[in-house]
């Protein structure tokens, strides 16, 4: 396996052991909309986000797992997983290594976007 795809694979295992685990092993943040629809409802959308594994090659081109898109309550919902420094203030060096990189999930409602 080519370097690339080592790198790639084990983006796509550790953000699935992030995105299933839960908030307690990286940050998680909802943006106004997800949070003004009330507490269930946040509930409910960081379960489907946690079991989440409709990937294809359209939602997930590069097989990183760190976007989705679902549909909860008549609601569009989007989640993505980025890549920031230990320090949150630029980007990560190598997302593949979880010593030098902090991961943020953001869930919000497609209209947000």
């Amino acid at each position: 396996m080519d370097p690339s795809a080592l790198a790639q694979a084990r983006i796509r295992e550790l953000n699935d052991r992030f995105r299933a685990g839960g908030p307690g092993l990286g940050h998680w943040v909802t943006t106004p909309g997800i949070r003004e629809t009330g507490p269930a409802f946040v509930i409910v959308v960081a379960r489907a986000v946690q079991t989440f594994d409709d990937f294809t090659s359209d939602n997930d081109p590069y097989g990183e797992h760190d976007f989705g898109a679902l549909t909860l309550w008549g609601s569009r919902i989007f989640w993505k997983i980025d890549y920031y420094d230990p320090s949150m203030q630029s980007g990560s060096d190598d997302p593949s290594n979880p010593l030098v990189t902090c991961r943020l999930l953001t869930i919000m409602l497609a209209s947000e976007y």
